[in-house]
């Protein structure tokens, strides 16, 4: 579980010493290559490093898990389970965070794998200067390649990463210590008063400096999402005996080497390593960055179904690549949006350097969320007294806040586009959130009582053999396809099953607790079907699951019956015209129901009806 986990966990911030202390010291952030300037930067690296991810991550945060799954909706979940229905404005703020922190989450994923296949191949600059006008299009070559291979999954991939992170970490470990024996004072920089010098010595200049360190915690947040994956154990000590010792031992290097020979500090990764060996340098870079981009594109798959379940997106085809990995995922259409917008990163930036100035201000800002969450948690669910939790996680917040201001300083340099990203995607899910809250509450105002329909029924109509199930959002309420079936046809089948498709707050729902059925009499059923956001609704094989209520389940005798909303503009919309036009937009594009709830298409019936919005 270790080995797994350095394949998929750590492949982000793995992969940050290709970049950060060049960036440091070459992108406007007014530090020298001089021992003074280097020991303080490798001062501050490593207690930027110790605060936010040993003991931020690692030690605090990965104690809230929901089920035991981590990132930002398992922290906006448990504070939201702490409330125990209390106040509805903290509810909503808890709802805005979590929103706030997907969209951040989408800005960084779109850079992360364009920086760090950038940062990997430009090392082909020492191997043979000639060819770096190669770097754009053999980036591009492998970054398409690699989406192109998504829906193939990344089964039999994913066995080989763990092994070739775990070779790259020990690399990373040997080539740091190789330069710390030859100038072992640089281990004077784990002296916390080196930084603190530096930052009295540039005052608010040191910001400029932060906006390029802050790339070494990159990806910390990671440890925290993926943890459902692995589990806590496996993640904490992969980091603490293999990933932390292997990353400081190469700072730390590649400080000592700097102060050695200021000149290699443009590229001073690779400088690490004597000239014939730079080439398989690079090789081994660029599989460790593929494997980060990799890691990266299946969180943002992981992360999209559990937005489409708990109704932050609209509905996706979503593909299972493995018969056996139940979280290997492919969703086609963010699938080949990521890739174009990778795609224009690469081409319209051209270069690592000049990507970094966007790089890190989502990677911050997500970081302030999970602590603003993780505070909430703290006092709602772990009971922590407020004194305690406001100190503790207050302290722990003023290097992410000191990052957030840094790289916001970025902003004319490209930092605008994760926060234009961000903005779209918080536009996107607010507006779907709703545009779905008006519809429901539209046709919750002419819908009648499931109950009340049945006792008003003394003369059903004609009964024909078979099974009707209708989905509908509401088992207690009579379904709109039903009364419209009912119009139209003038027929009941013999048994009627009202379905609903609850997602709840946890990752998965035990098999036992699947179905809730419960029998209205005159062959009517009203049932629940419960899945966690992390699952795949299968509404066939819920059925299959209710031979033990007495419901004997037989595709061929049974008929699926679904509605299908037809939005109509209305004269005067409560959700304005822009947010109304971009929600029929989102709603036109989602997938049919009978796809994403896995009904056989020769037995699905599609009944439409009109909602003003």
């Amino acid at each position: 579980m270790v080995v797994g986990a350095l394949g998929v966990v750590f492949g982000d911030i793995g992969t940050s010493p290709l970049y950060t202390l060049r960036e440091t010291f070459t992108h406007g952030s007014g530090m020298t290559p001089t021992p003074r300037h280097v020991m303080g930067v490798l001062s501050i690296l490593f207690w930027a490093v110790t605060l936010t991810v040993t003991i931020k991550y690692v030690t605090l945060i990965m104690r809230a898990d929901n089920k035991g799954e981590g990132g930002v909706m398992a922290l906006a979940t448990l504070a939201t389970k702490g409330l125990n229905g209390g106040s509805r404005r903290i509810r909503n703020t808890i709802t805005l965070l979590a929103v706030v922190g997907l969209a951040l989450f989408y800005g960084d994923a779109m850079i992360t794998p364009a920086m760090t296949v950038m940062s990997a191949v430009e090392g082909l600059d020492i191997v043979a200067p000639a060819l770096a006008g190669y770097v754009v299009p053999l980036s591009l070559a492998i970054l398409v390649g690699l989406f192109m291979l998504q829906a193939r999954g990344t089964e039999r991939v994913g066995r080989l990463f763990g092994p070739i992170m775990l070779l790259w970490f020990l690399v990373l470990g040997v080539l740091g210590a190789w330069q710390v024996a030859k100038y072992p004072h640089v281990l004077l920089a784990l002296n916390p008063i080196y930084g603190v010098n530096l930052i009295l010595d540039r005052g608010l200049g040191i910001f400029w400096a932060f906006g390029a360190i802050v790339l070494a915690v990159t990806g910390a947040e990671a440890l925290y999402a993926d943890m459902g994956h692995f589990g806590r154990k496996p993640i904490r000590l992969a980091w603490m005996f293999i990933v932390l010792p292997g990353l400081m031992l190469n700072y730390f290097g590649q400080g000592a080497l700097i102060i050695e020979n200021p000149l290699v500090v443009k590229q001073v990764f690779f400088e690490m390593v004597p000239r014939n060996m730079v080439l398989g340098l690079v090789i081994l870079s660029t599989l460790a960055a593929v494997i980060a981009s990799q890691a990266v594109i299946s969180g943002v798959f992981s992360l999209t179904r559990a937005a489409i379940q708990l109704g932050y997106l609209p509905r996706m085809e979503i593909k299972h690549t493995s018969e056996t990995e139940i979280g290997q995922i492919y969703i086609p259409r963010v699938n080949w949006i990521l890739m174009g917008a990778i795609v224009a990163l690469v081409v319209g930036f051209g270069s690592s350097d000049r990507l970094a100035g966007a790089y890190g201000l989502a990677v911050t800002g997500a970081m302030l969320v999970d602590v603003v969450l993780a505070t909430m948690v703290a006092l709602l669910v772990w009971r922590w007294k407020p004194i305690l939790a406001f100190a503790v996680f207050g302290a722990l917040a003023i290097p992410d806040l000191a990052f957030f201001i840094a790289n916001a300083l970025k902003i004319p340099d490209g930092g605008w586009l994760p926060l234009l990203v961000a903005g779209c995607v918080f536009f996107a899910i607010t507006t779907w959130r709703r545009g779905r809250a008006v519809v429901v509450e539209e046709q919750s105002q002419s819908a009648l009582p499931l109950k009340t329909f049945l006792a008003r029924m003394e003369h059903p109509p004609l009964r024909v053999a078979g099974t009707a199930v209708f989905l509908t959002a509401d088992a207690s309420s009579t379904p709109l396809a039903f009364l419209h079936n009912l119009k139209h046809n003038k027929i009941l089948h013999e048994r009627v099953i009202v379905l609903q498709i609850d997602t709840v707050d946890v990752p998965r729902v035990p098999e036992t607790s699947r179905v809730e059925i419960e029998r209205l009499g005159k062959g009517f059923y009203s049932m629940i079907v419960h899945y966690g956001f992390m699952e795949q609704p299968d509404v066939p094989a819920a059925l299959r699951g209710c031979r033990p209520h007495g419901i004997a389940y037989d595709e061929m005798e049974t008929s699926f019956f679904l509605g299908r909303e037809t939005l109509v503009p209305a004269t005067h919309s409560r959700m304005g015209r822009l947010r109304r036009n971009v929600f029929i937009t989102l709603a036109h594009s989602a997938s049919a129901s009978k796809t994403f709830f896995r009904i056989p298409p020769n037995r699905a019936i599609e009944l439409g009806n009109q909602v003003q919005v």
